[in-house]
This record gives C-alpha cells, sequence and structure tokens, in this order.
C-alpha cells in the first residue's frame, strides 16, 4: 500500500550484469505503478536487461528526454508523459522521437469530508467551480443541487494539486478547458498551473494523495491508482451525457471506446462521449529515441516495450489501468518498429 511520505523520486543506482543492458527512464508519476510492475516482471524473465525509471513527473521527464543542460547521471534511453510532446518539444531532438502510448489512466477526485454519507456526485459546473475558485464552500447550493438530502458541512474547500510539472495535470485541465468557458479563458489546458482558491500544493500523485488522507474537508485530482491504493472517496462525476458516473473499470474502459489513434500518435479525449463514460480519461506515453547509438540497446528497448504492449497489458485493469484498445495497440507496435540503431552505432 502507498503511504503518505513523499514520493521517492529516483530509482536507485542500478548496474547491467555483465554483459547485459542497462535502459534509464524518467517522467510520469500517473503511470509508475504499472511501470514498476511492468519493469521488474521483465527483469524476471529476462535476467540481462535492468530498467531504472525515476518518477519525476511528465515535465521534467521530457525535459531529460530532450537532454539539454541535462547532468550526465540524469540522462535517459527513454522518457514518460501524460501530455505526450509537442512539435516544438520534439524539434529539439535531433536523434527524433516516437511517441509510444503505453497504456490509459483516469483522474478521479478524490475527496476527505467526515461525515458525509454516500456517494458525493458533483456535476461539471461544480467541480469546474471548486477548482477556479470559484465554490468554497462544501454546503454551496450548486453542489447542494447534486446531492439532494444529504447533509454538506458549512466547511472550507481546500484544493489539493501538483505544484511539479505534471501529465496528471495536463489531463484534468484539458478536460476543464473542454467543459467551461471560464476556466478555458483564464487558463486552459496546462502541465503547470497558478491555481486560484485555497489550494494546497504536492508533488507527485503519490504527494496529492497523501495530502487529500490527512487534510479534512480537502479535494484533490489525482491518478485513480493511488487514491485506490490510500482507500479514498472517490466523487460521481457528471459526465459529457448528464449522467453521474462513478470511476470503474467498466465506466473507464467506455471512455476509450471506438478511438482511432492519429499517425502522429498524439490522441486527447478531453472529454469523452458515452452514458457510461467517465468524464477524465487519458492516455500515457513512452517518449523513444528514432535512432540509438548502440544496436544491441536499441534491440533491447524494443524487446522491452514490445513485451509491455503485449504480455504487459494483461496486467494493466489488476493495478487500476485501462488495457489500450487493440487497434491503438496495434499503431503502437507499428511506431516501435520504427526505431532503428544509427549508422554510426552500426559501424
Amino acid at each position: 500500500m502507498i503511504g503518505c511520505k513523499a514520493p521517492e523520486n529516483s530509482a536507485p543506482a542500478l548496474r547491467a550484469p555483465a554483459g547485459g543492458i542497462l535502459i534509464k527512464g524518467a517522467g510520469a508519476t500517473l503511470p509508475s505503478l504499472l511501470y514498476k510492475h511492468w519493469f521488474a516482471s521483465y527483469n524476471n524473465i529476462h535476467h540481462d536487461t535492468v530498467i531504472g525509471y525515476d518518477i519525476v513527473g511528465s515535465g521534467e521527464g521530457i525535459r531529460r528526454f530532450i537532454g539539454n543542460n541535462v547532468k550526465e547521471e540524469d540522462r535517459v534511453d527513454f522518457g514518460a508523459s501524460d501530455a505526450a510532446m509537442r512539435d516544438e518539444e520534439m524539434a529539439q531532438v535531433p536523434k527524433g522521437v516516437v511517441l509510444l502510448p503505453a497504456t490509459a489512466a483516469s483522474v478521479v477526485l478524490a475527496y476527505n469530508l467526515p461525515g458525509f454519507e454516500g456517494d458525493l456526485k458533483l456535476s461539471r459546473r461544480a467541480y469546474a467551480g471548486i477548482f477556479s475558485g470559484q465554490i468554497r464552500k462544501w454546503n454551496d447550493p450548486i453542489i447542494a443541487a447534486s446531492n439532494s438530502g444529504k447533509r454538506l458541512p458549512n466547511m472550507d474547500i481546500t484544493t489539493v494539486v501538483r505544484q511539479d510539472r505534471s501529465g496528471t495535470t495536463y489531463a484534468f485541465t484539458k478536460h476543464l478547458d473542454a467543459i467551461s468557458e471560464a476556466w478555458r479563458s483564464q487558463h486552459g489546458a496546462a502541465t503547470l498551473v497558478n491555481w486560484p482558491g485555497n489550494a494546497m500544493r504536492a508533488t507527485g500523485n503519490e504527494g496529492v494523495a497523501g495530502r487529500i488522507q490527512h487534510a479534512i474537508g480537502s479535494i484533490g485530482y489525482v491518478g485513480y491508482e493511488f487514491a485506490h491504493s490510500l482507500g479514498l472517496k472517490l466523487a460521481m462525476l457528471e459526465n459529457r451525457d448528464g449522467k453521474f458516473v462513478a470511476p470503474t473499470a467498466r465506466s473507464f474502459t467506455s471512455s476509450f471506446a471506438d478511438v482511432k489513434m492519429p499517425e502522429n500518435m498524439r490522441l486527447f479525449i478531453p472529454d469523452p462521449a458515452g452514458s457510461d463514460s467517465y468524464p477524465i480519461v487519458t492516455f500515457s506515453w513512452i517518449l523513444l529515441y528514432t535512432s540509438y547509438d548502440d544496436p544491441a540497446k536499441s534491440k533491447a528497448i524494443h524487446d522491452l516495450f514490445r513485451w509491455c504492449l503485449v504480455e504487459g497489458q494483461e496486467s494493466a485493469p489488476q493495478l487500476g489501468y485501462v488495457q489500450l484498445p487493440e487497434a491503438v495497440a496495434k499503431k503502437a507496435l507499428a511506431a516501435l518498429d520504427t526505431i532503428t540503431a544509427s549508422e554510426a552505432g552500426k559501424k
């Protein structure tokens, strides 16, 4: 079970066995529980391949992957981001970039409201108002309207938000941008936000979940798997079809039904359609170089992520993630097959 302590952001120093390969990565916290499981499972099968993954957030993962002004010990073979990469970021990578959708996840609104019984329902107007700082009390009429017959306390709302550049923040604000004109005009979608209202800041999904667990009157956005691990209460959210939907494996999967991944491998679903769909979901990407100087490492990286996209997908639902739709997995495998060893490395 995840504790409330600060996240352990850096992987311990790792070494490959004699004749083996060390693969280093860094980035997103949202898929980190799944990635840690995948990498450990893969190493148990392929003892000569050791994978280190620093859980530093999507923004820092992209920075390390680009590699400008990065310390030698922080250089990586792959990055990870819930916000993919923008064209201008990709242009800074001389080796080229392959975006690989690796998994899908949901962002939930977890809350700490002792004495409130039953399921808290939050309309789109309510949770957009809470995080924009317009709704500041738990017994606000806009919240009460969706929770008829339930007693809401006359208590200040404290939002728990990310203080680091975060793909989870990007997914959440991308959704707010889609449903709230007020949010769109003031903030938009971003990996880092100057949050209005009474906001408590934390680092990483684990940090946010821990703060919510101990802060009475708080509500925060966090990856489902982190909130679920701590047993936090999760709000039912109004979706695009006007239905209040609980965060469940079924509602998460419904949100990704019939998606079509474009050729550039960047697809955001800021407001899924469908009466059963959960409204805040995201793909999460592995960032690979188009070519690697070391042919052995190029092959090891290819084999690792092929395993993640095939065998590894089966364990995703058990850990609170969404198995990639078959069509998306096929496109990701095709993209993976484009990585090569550089001409210099082949000599």
